[in-house]
């Protein structure tokens, strides 16, 4: 089919993707899934993030089928991946700067015995905040900030995505710097 036909065929496979036809959806997605994966790879040059994105639009197209405004399955899975691309890039920037926030061992000498007793509240606080974190997320953020492991070792250890890994960082940390935040207020 040629690419003059491409909207016609994709505004085809849209209105049956809203009938619910699983067909469709595996017709568009043998006929975008490679090119989509090639921009992502594109951008990302990381295969496994660029699968999850291509994977993230698709399950995204799914459960915005019965939208009626997306006519060109092309159009909108393109521009789709470019967000994602975009958002990644996003938290990946936003977990490298907590990482470097949060990572930087700061080494405090306490000149006074009223501030050696700050530091050991804040300390205990820290390791009370980090103990409420559920289990999985708690198990990762020691591994990357007690045992200064990189995500990659951490998902391989725990045999699951460095995605999930990047997500549960980002979790924790979104966690600890809310509820220190508070305590900080409270002793300053």
């Amino acid at each position: 089919m040629s690419d003059a036909g491409q909207p016609n065929r994709d505004m085809m496979w849209m209105q049956r993707l809203r009938e619910d036809d699983t067909a469709a959806f595996t017709e568009i997605y043998e006929a975008y899934r490679e090119k989509l994966l090639a921009v992502a790879y594109n951008r990302l040059g990381d295969l496994q993030a660029a699968e999850d994105v291509v994977q993230d639009v698709f399950a995204s197209l799914w459960h915005q089928r019965h939208n009626s405004q997306i006519e060109n399955a092309g159009a909108y899975l393109a521009t789709a991946v470019k967000y994602k691309v975009l958002d990644r890039f996003r938290r990946e920037q936003l977990l490298r700067q907590y990482q470097q926030v949060y990572s930087s061992d700061i080494s405090i000498s306490p000149a006074t015995p009223e501030s050696s007793l700050q530091y050991k509240n804040i300390m205990q606080l820290y390791q009370e905040e980090i103990n409420r974190l559920p289990e999985k997320c708690q198990l990762i953020f020691r591994y990357s900030r007690e045992q200064g492991m990189p995500v990659k070792e951490i998902a391989a250890t725990l045999n699951i995505s460095h995605k999930t890994v990047e997500n549960q960082l980002t979790k924790a940390l979104r966690h600890l710097k809310g509820n220190i935040k508070h305590y900080f207020s409270i002793f300053f």
